[in-house]
């Protein structure tokens, strides 16, 4: 199963690149003024649009310019993901492995850009592409999706886990509160 999760993480990987390369080339940078090229909507509400703007920061812009420590930050954060799952290869489940692959490939999709920062100048930042219509929300792009949604996941994931290993242990606790009892109640009779 890790082999079959990096290769999803590979190939969402490559849907992230070629969905910034067909946006970086069809539609030009948005500067100034948020540009919507092309809309999603459902009767007259309008659901997201499509722009193209570069940031060279995380979500919501923030540390901005800070690409070094960025790309810095998120190889360490896929690098101990890859290790987990290494470490945790046999109890790992499918949805768990689901979860990790589309934040390792989201993760690796954004670094990408980034480590283009550092090597072509004229890149000016972190494709980003999806502007939400109907909330003011900051553009992002697939990868930001594919970070956001598989986080959630194994947060759900490692909350369910927790819930149900508490069960047991409560489970586990009444029943051998009741084998003690039990085992007085009978003590007890052999007694009298």
């Amino acid at each position: 199963m890790l082999i079959l999760s990096l290769v999803l993480a590979g190939l969402l990987v490559l849907l992230d690149q070629l969905l910034k390369l067909y946006i970086s080339t069809n539609f030009e940078l948005c500067t100034s003024v948020i540009h919507r090229y092309w809309t999603f909507s459902i009767g007259d509400f309008d659901i997201f649009s499509i722009t193209h703007i570069r940031n060279d920061g995380a979500g919501w812009s923030i540390l901005g310019g800070q690409t070094t420590f960025l790309i810095v930050f998120t190889s360490i954060v896929l690098i101990g993901i890859f290790i987990y799952m290494v470490i945790k290869r046999k109890s790992i489940g499918t949805l768990e492995y689901l979860a990790l692959s589309l934040v390792i490939g989201g993760g690796i999709g954004n670094l990408i850009d980034r480590l283009r920062m550092l090597i072509d100048t004229e890149f000016t930042g972190v494709v980003d592409y999806i502007a939400l219509d109907f909330i003011d929300f900051p553009v992002f792009n697939f990868a930001d999706m594919c970070v956001v949604v598989g986080g959630i996941g194994v947060c759900l994931i490692y909350i369910f886990q927790e819930s149900k290993e508490s069960k047991a242990k409560k489970l586990a606790k009444a029943n051998e509160t009741a084998e003690i009892s039990e085992s007085e109640e009978e003590s007890q009779g052999e007694q009298e």
